[in-house]
This record gives C-alpha cells, structure tokens and sequence, in this order.
C-alpha cells in the first residue's frame, strides 16, 4: 500500500476551506481563489457559509460538520487564517487552539483529493518576545492550563503565534501529514493594512511603536491581497514540495529582527 498522490492536472477546479473569511486576509483570500474558479466555503462568526466560533470546542465542532455537509465529504485545501489580537484567553483559544483543531479536525476531508494542501497563519511577532510559560502548555499541556495562563501572561498573541509555527514544523514530516502526502505550512505576515492597523496607526506614538516591533524596509505595510497570493500558491497543486515551512512575507522583518542567528 502506498500513500503517493497522482498528481493533479494543472488548473483544475478545487474546494478550499478558509477560516476568517469575513474579513482581512481571510476574505482577500477568498475572494482570490473564487476569482480563479474554485468553490470556497467560508467559515467566521458571521457573513460566512459555515459560522463556528473556533474559541470553543463546539464551535470547532460546528466547523468540521459544516464542512463536511457543504462538501459532501471531500475538499483539496485548508486555510486556517482566522485569528485575533485581543489578549487574553480567546488569544490563545482562536489562534492556536482553534487553528490546530481547524486542521486536524478537517485532515480526514483531504485524503480522497488529489493534491491535499494545508496553510495557516502565523506572523511575525513569533519571533517576538514570548511568554515561555504560556508556549510549553500550548505546546504540551492541556487546554485549560494555557487558558488560564493567558489571562495574566504577557506577549500572548506572539507566543500563540510562535506555538503554531513550532506544531507545524512538529507535524509536518510525520505520516498524518507528509506520509499522507500533505504539505503543510504556514504564513508569516509583517504589517498588513487590515482595519485594525489602520485605527492603531491613527495615533503616531503607537505608530511608531510598531512599526519599531516589525520594521519593514521593503514596501512597509501591505494590503491583505499580497498575503492572499502566496497563501493561495501554498494551498494549489502547484507546491507539491515545500512542507514544515513558516515563511515570512514581511518586507524584510525577520531579517532585520534575527540576522543570520537562524543559521
């Protein structure tokens, strides 16, 4: 028995599931894959085909099950782009918690496609300071434990943020993913023109505080349709090698933030 894919034809159709899809990367996302033909069931806490509130167990729940229905069973991609930034335990809940069960939970739907492919979204604050408390239990405790750490920890968004890049690159060669014929990776956005960076940047003192956290030499702050475009390459047929991969699509961030340390 062999888990090899037959490769798909180039341009065919296919069925993308994309988490936050009502807004921000998520809707650019969407907007993309459907303006190049393929179906896109959209799942978000509203104006969406599937609502499910990923903080939750039940809503993670209702994501798999709303797929599965409008799929009938069977989808070639996952995106698992919804995200917050609002400190504290729906941080921790959404981000990490409601990404890895997104994908996990939707895994089972990929294994009858053709061309499988799997994408979150991290960011550049992984390589931010973290709360290294807060990223063991994410990454080894229970649910509850983080939960709890979360609401009195520091840098939760980044450490969620890191604690996803770190179970992918975990997960992605083992036979659930790779063995399954599964490329799975992740997005690490810098600045990106959503609403709420637009409002942070209204007053200059945060402004300047932010763009110091994440400088971005090449271009700056970008639309969320730039993201949209490498996530779409990483979620088609056509990347049928790279895997365990965060990259950075961040003008030049994490260059500027880690040098070469990382070699």
């Amino acid at each position: 028995m062999t888990n090899k894919k037959v490769a798909a034809p180039r341009g065919t159709l296919r069925t993308y599931v994309v988490t936050g899809s009502a807004s921000g990367i998520g809707l650019a996302t969407k907007q993309l894959l459907e303006s190049q033909g393929h179906r896109v069931i959209g799942a978000d806490l509203r104006d969406a085909d599937v609502i499910a509130d990923l903080s939750t167990p039940q809503g993670r729940a209702a994501l798999v099950q709303g797929v599965t229905r409008l799929s009938g069973g069977q989808i070639d991609a996952v995106l698992a782009v919804a995200g917050v930034d609002i400190a504290g335990p729906a941080t921790a809940a959404i981000n990490y918690y409601g990404a890895v069960a997104t994908m996990e939970g939707l895994r089972p739907l990929l294994l009858g496609s053709p061309a499988p492919r799997v994408v979150a979204v991290s960011s550049i604050t992984s390589v931010h300071p973290i709360d290294e408390e807060l990223l063991d239990i994410l990454l080894n405790g229970k649910e509850e434990d983080a939960l709890t750490r979360a609401a009195v920890a520091p840098q939760v968004y980044a450490t969620t943020k890191q604690a996803l890049s770190r179970w992918i690159r975990r997960r992605a060669t083992g036979p659930e993913w790779a063995g399954a014929g599964i490329p799975l990776n992740a997005v690490a956005p810098g600045l990106v023109r959503t609403e709420l960076l637009k409002r942070l940047f209204e007053d200059p003192a945060t402004r300047a505080r932010i763009e110091a956290g994440s400088p971005m030499p090449l271009g700056g702050p970008y639309e969320p349709e730039a993201a949209a475009q490498l996530l779409a390459w990483l979620a088609s047929e056509s990347n049928g090698h790279m895997t365990g991969q965060t990259i950075f699509l961040d003008g030049g961030a994490d260059t500027v933030l880690r040098g070469d340390s990382v070699w």
